[in-house]
């Protein structure tokens, strides 16, 4: 018998405290091929995207999280959920397997609540940037362009914030995510100054290859320069 490569687990709503079913997918069938200049993962099968599932949609009230939310509400906060996201919420599970149009609803979601909740910045970057990933996957270049340009403005508030320190985001990816975010957008005069900040630290940054893709990016946007000044 094969086993399916996914399973239900059990969470509790950090919000309601209500219990509800979300699917995950097992972690034998997650085999990444390569990554995207973005860190977009690009799996080997291509019918089984654990992307979809980051995202626990409560059923019962609507507040979608993922497992970096943290438990801590600030006071007024769960008041504005229940106001903004609960009293509105028409009951419906996102517990089974999830097409990319519904795991595109869910991080729509997860920001909303994120937002409201004044989860860190560099948590909704995270959720807005994977948005832009599932649009890549469907061709929609707008949608994937406003959602890139959401997460490079919220990485560029967690820089400016420091509020990535004790995450798993370093400097140096964090720097050169908010460049390459900008060179895909086109604000090329942005992303230059960020790939500059990355090469700078190649001396001190315990990640060289992230280093060596600023040089590239970097390299590239310069030959373009030079053919767009001979056109």
């Amino acid at each position: 018998m094969e086993i399916s490569p996914y399973y239900q687990k059990s969470i509790e709503c950090l919000h309601c405290k209500k219990k509800f079913i979300t699917t995950k997918v097992r972690t034998k069938y997650i085999k990444v091929e390569k990554h995207d200049t973005d860190f977009q993962p690009i799996y080997q099968n291509k019918e089984v995207n654990p992307l979809l599932y980051n995202m626990f949609v409560c059923e019962h009230c609507g507040f979608s999280f993922t497992e970096e939310f943290t438990k801590y509400f600030a006071p007024g906060v769960k008041e504005t959920i229940e106001e903004q996201v609960a009293s509105k919420w028409i009951s419906r599970s996102f517990g089974n397997e999830r097409s990319i149009q519904e795991g595109i609803i869910t991080y729509k979601l997860g920001i909303h609540c994120g937002t409201l909740k004044k989860e860190k910045f560099v948590n909704i970057a995270g959720l807005a940037l994977r948005t832009a990933w599932l649009y890549r996957l469907q061709n929609k270049e707008v949608e994937e362009k406003r959602f890139m340009e959401i997460a490079r403005d919220r990485y560029a508030d967690s820089y400016s914030n420091d509020d990535y320190s004790g995450t798993q985001m370093s400097e140096t990816r964090m720097l050169y995510l908010i460049a390459e975010l900008s060179r895909r957008i086109g604000d090329i005069e942005y992303a230059t100054r960020y790939f500059s900040k990355v090469i700078e630290k190649q001396n001190t940054s315990l990640e060289p290859k992230v280093v060596e893709m600023a040089k590239e990016r970097w390299q590239e946007i310069r030959e373009n320069k030079e053919k767009e000044a001979k056109v």
